[in-house]
């Protein structure tokens, strides 16, 4: 088991989309999207995204984000997940600071993420991210489970800052 500190955080490129459907997938917990879109995500979006690679290179979690476009200084974090082998250790809060502090350099100065009502880990993951950064943590239903055509729980919107 390798320690957050000891793992490279790094700007994705498309060749980690593989390796992270594969994680989404392997989570259980996040909504698994095609394997194209993980490809266009590591193309698209790797400037608001953060991949956690082990001494091999290999992708072992990550950040996925985009800066909403009516919203400039807003960054959007859309998926957060870690290999099982090194959870537990603070890689995800250690991805979600970094790439903040990133986004920050760029004018990003509010966070926001939606979580299911069942996803402790990720509502302890974004409440402990205001914590330490001293922003107002604001929650709200955004797409209530109605809206989903297949039974999907509500979606909570985290609306976190100002983070700097």
């Amino acid at each position: 088991m390798t320690a957050a500190s000891e793992l490279l955080l790094d700007t994705p490129v498309i060749e980690d989309g593989t390796a992270l459907w594969r994680i989404a997938r392997d989570s259980r917990t996040l909504d698994l999207n095609s394997p194209y879109s993980y490809l266009l995500w590591c193309r698209d979006f790797a400037r608001t995204s953060v991949v956690a690679r082990a001494s091999n290179g290999e992708a072992v979690g990550f950040v996925t984000g985009y800066v909403r476009p009516d919203s400039p200084r807003t960054l959007v974090v859309w998926q957060v997940a870690v290999d099982a082998a090194h959870r537990g250790r603070g890689l995800a809060a250690a991805m979600l600071d970094d790439l903040a502090q990133r986004a920050a350099t760029e004018g990003v100065r509010e966070v926001e993420t939606t979580i299911t009502p069942d996803n402790e880990a990720s509502h302890r993951l974004f409440t402990s991210f205001g914590a330490r950064h001293g922003a107002r943590t604001e929650r709200e239903v955004l797409f209530h489970g109605a809206l989903f055509p297949d039974g999907h729980q509500p979606e909570v919107l985290y609306r976190i800052g100002p983070v700097v």
